[in-house]
């Protein structure tokens, strides 16, 4: 059936440009098209069973898309790469003649693609995770086999918060620095907020008070943590105290208190706000507690009443002479 259709192709060709084109070539451009329809064909079918097996996942939505397009691009290749090679002896030997041109030409392509291999099976990071690299920060919308895309975290934005700009990243950037990535092994990170309180300020009061804020308005880690200790994660993380504390230290301007909490990344700005405003309403009524802040101050001696020091006397060295010894006649 194909050859037929190929040689009236053929013939088409001939009588109308007057171009003579190979019917065997036909044939294989013929079959690869049809093996083009078929996947896709199926392919739509797979993903819309896909979309409304995990409509309310979205996750697992992503990766199950992912997982579908890599599968068909690779039956696409297999099969119609099996199609136009059966004039070579090897598929090695093609591959051979194929690798020693790409590896000159497309050397920043193949580190990508080695990328994109090391991030499907270490899983550095995946689709969700809020990772920085050098001065970028972002969220994980996308993996593609040459690059990764990040939704702006932080930038211009005075804040862990999204700036709503999308950056691009080659995955060769994974062999090159180093990936910091904020929700890998436990699902919260340490914040800390500096409350500075002056030298006359009641601090052993000021830090009860800040200690009842951070114990009401930190959120409860609790379940999160259990959860982490039953999974099969590959990281050892354990800490013997995750409850939210409250440290002392002493600065310039006054004497420093630390509220330090376990926060999901997500919401440590909003945490923040609402331990700030807790914070300053408490500390409102009290009239011996007040912030420090870095400030210069003058003495004026006769406006504060205190005396100019008075001038030492000169100490007066007598020298003593030895007495000599008393000869004996």
């Amino acid at each position: 059936m194909l050859e037929t259709i190929a040689q009236f192709i053929h013939d088409f060709l001939l009588d109308l440009f007057d171009l003579s084109i190979d019917t065997g070539f036909i044939a294989k451009l013929l079959n690869s098209l049809i093996i083009f329809l078929l996947l896709g064909l199926v392919r739509a079918v797979v993903l819309r069973l896909v979309n409304r097996w995990y409509k309310k996942d979205t996750r697992r939505l992503y990766s199950a898309r992912k997982l579908v397009e890599y599968v068909f691009v690779i039956l696409a290749i297999l099969l119609v790469g099996r199609i136009w090679l059966a004039g070579l002896d090897t598929l090695v030997t093609y591959l051979g003649l194929l690798s020693a041109g790409l590896v000159i030409a497309l050397q920043d392509l193949i580190v990508s693609l080695a990328g994109w291999i090391f991030i499907i099976w270490r899983r550095p990071f995946v689709v969700g995770d809020r990772v920085q690299i050098e001065d970028i920060m972002g969220d994980v919308i996308d993996i593609r086999i040459f690059a990764f895309s990040l939704l702006e975290v932080g930038g211009p934005i005075d804040a862990e918060q999204s700036t709503g700009r999308i950056i691009h990243i080659p995955n060769s950037v994974v062999f090159k620095e180093p990936i910091t990535n904020t929700h890998q092994g436990l699902p919260y990170i340490w914040n800390e907020i500096p409350v500075t309180v002056t030298f006359e300020s009641d601090w052993e009061k000021a830090k009860k008070l800040l200690t009842q804020i951070v114990e009401h308005y930190a959120p409860d880690v609790s379940e999160g943590i259990r959860r982490y200790k039953q999974s099969t994660d590959r990281f050892v993380i354990s800490y013997t105290n995750i409850l939210p504390t409250v440290y002392t230290s002493v600065v310039d301007s006054g004497v420093m208190l630390t509220l330090r909490y376990l926060v999901d990344p997500r919401h440590r700005r909003t945490s923040e706000q609402q331990i700030w405003e807790g914070i300053l309403r408490a500390f409102q009524p009290y009239w011996d507690i007040d912030f420090a802040y870095p400030t210069q101050r003058e003495y004026i001696h006769y406006e504060e009443r205190k005396k100019e020091p008075a001038p030492q006397e000169a100490e007066t060295i007598v020298a003593i002479r030895p007495r000599r010894p008393s000869t004996q006649q």
